[in-house]
């Protein structure tokens, strides 16, 4: 990204910001993450391309030399863990350096991973309320 420039109002917005080949590759994570998750809004947070549903998904952004995927994923299974494991950087997000091949199929499992722990943890919030209400 450019130094000082204007936050990007939107996903379309952020990715015009970066070379074709980048560009390519931006458009594919967020089809993907919208693959995994149909109902998700798109959001701009912390100045890069962010997906919300029960709470925050997903963020992505693109750096000079990789894509930075966030925040960390704690917990699944030994596959899933060793999977992201070859991704990982500081404070466990994830970097996916532009000159590999993305591992799209692995986004998709993370975005999935994080919709159940969202939508799980709405329902339990849900039903704390709903106990709260009731013992009024």
């Amino acid at each position: 990204m450019r130094a000082k420039q204007k936050a990007a109002k939107n996903i379309d917005a952020y990715i015009a910001r970066f070379p074709d080949e980048v560009q390519k590759i931006l458009k594919k994570i967020r089809m993907t993450i919208r693959k995994a998750a149909p109902q998700a809004q798109e959001t701009i947070s912390y100045q890069i391309p962010a997906f919300t549903l029960k709470g925050h998904l997903v963020y992505f952004a693109a750096f000079k030399n990789h894509i930075g995927f966030y925040p960390p994923v704690a917990g699944g299974d030994a596959k899933f863990k060793n999977d992201k494991a070859l991704y990982e950087g500081p404070n466990g997000n994830l970097r996916f350096a532009l000159d590999k091949p993305v591992p799209y199929t692995l986004i998709s499992k993370i975005v999935k991973f994080r919709l159940k722990e969202n939508l799980a943890r709405a329902q339990a919030k849900g039903t704390k309320n709903r106990i709260a209400l009731a013992r009024s």
